[in-house]
């Protein structure tokens, strides 16, 4: 994405990270799948911009479907080589790879219901192959990038910690998101303890921050919009689910903590807690500080593949034992200001 000066101030502060050990990157050569989504995106140009700073040596390969698409995430540098094909058919890789980034998923609610053999396709043939291409490699480290959804439905007021397990009915179609996702971690489990393979968990609250398109159809994307163009919310719920949220930078630094000082075949919960809230909350917070109104229109959206009411409030202590912190103390508020100063800037 563009450069702006929100985002050249999250590229700083991800360099100036002292809890991750740069060193370890040093002459390596790290695969990033998902290279062009909001994560993998914001994961690549950090890697590039710390390797300008530091003089790392570092070489990233991005994996993407659309080589022009990924030309206007990130600039023409050598440090950055583009492998073209997608996770499902992974073409030959030639290079020495040390470390493994793997975030390509489909993400679209929709696509949950209305593809769903597609959605577990894609989840366990391509992390079977990014496992396999890690083994092969000897890689030092491998992350998989799964989500909170994992958990299914735990009660209100739990603390949600790695070791909970997520009661799902595979006769959903829409948790073919989830257990697709499930099945991908007992992969990963698998290879660590057969074959020894380095990889670790990453579970991922909903993220997001600067790099969110403009027209994205996701709830957070949606409210950024009625703030910058003065239209009131609507909810088409009650908005009762309550979760913990993530700014983009910090999902990035809790990758790479993971990455580098992670233990094999275990999961991390990657959130900040204190932005804990209810989408109605949320919604009302952001309404009064932007003088727009929350209103109500109740439909049934099921059919958009939206999660019916959850309460995710995810336990980070094991990620933070790793010394991850996160990087802006103005919890929602300030991850909707340094997304919305983006997204009205595109």
């Amino acid at each position: 994405m563009k450069m702006n000066s929100v985002f050249q101030q999250d590229m700083e502060n991800i360099c100036s990270s002292d809890f991750i050990d740069w060193n370890k990157l040093s002459g390596k050569t790290v695969l990033v799948t998902g290279a062009t989504g909001l994560i993998g995106s914001t994961v690549v140009n950090a890697l590039l911009y710390t390797n300008d700073k530091k003089n790392l040596g570092l070489t990233v390969l991005a994996l993407v479907r659309n080589i022009e698409k990924a030309k206007t995430k990130f600039s023409d540098q050598a440090s950055l080589k583009y492998v073209v094909g997608t996770v499902e058919n992974l073409p030959e890789i030639n290079e020495n790879v040390d470390y493994i980034i793997h975030g390509a998923s489909q993400t679209a609610s929709k696509a949950f219901i209305q593809q769903p053999v597609e959605t577990i396709v894609t989840a366990v043939n391509g992390t079977m192959n990014l496992l396999e291409l890690a083994k092969s490699k000897k890689v030092k480290g491998m992350v998989y990038l799964s989500s909170m959804e994992t958990y299914g439905h735990p009660q209100k007021g739990h603390k949600v910690k790695e070791s909970d397990a997520g009661a799902l009915s595979s006769l959903d179609v829409r948790n073919s998101y989830p257990i697709g996702k499930q099945q991908c971690e007992a992969l990963c489990c698998a290879y660590a303890s057969e074959y020894d393979v380095p990889v670790m968990i990453v579970r991922l609250t909903q993220t997001f921050g600067p790099g969110v398109d403009y027209n994205d159809n996701r709830i957070f994307a949606y409210f950024g919009r009625c703030i910058i163009e003065k239209n009131d919310i609507v909810l088409k719920t009650k908005g009762e689910t309550e979760r913990d949220y993530l700014y983009t930078a910090d999902a990035v630094t809790a990758i790479l903590s993971v990455m580098i000082s992670g233990e094999k075949g275990t999961a991390y919960n990657a959130a900040e807690e204190e932005t804990y809230c209810s989408i109605a909350e949320m919604a009302n917070i952001l309404a009064d500080d932007a003088g727009i109104k929350v209103t109500y229109d109740i439909q049934d959206v099921s059919a958009s593949g939206y999660l019916s009411t959850l309460y995710m409030d995810l336990d980070t202590t094991r990620l933070k034992a790793l010394g991850w912190k996160a990087m802006y103390s103005g919890g929602l508020r300030e991850i909707y200001r340094r997304m919305i100063e983006c997204m009205s800037k595109d």
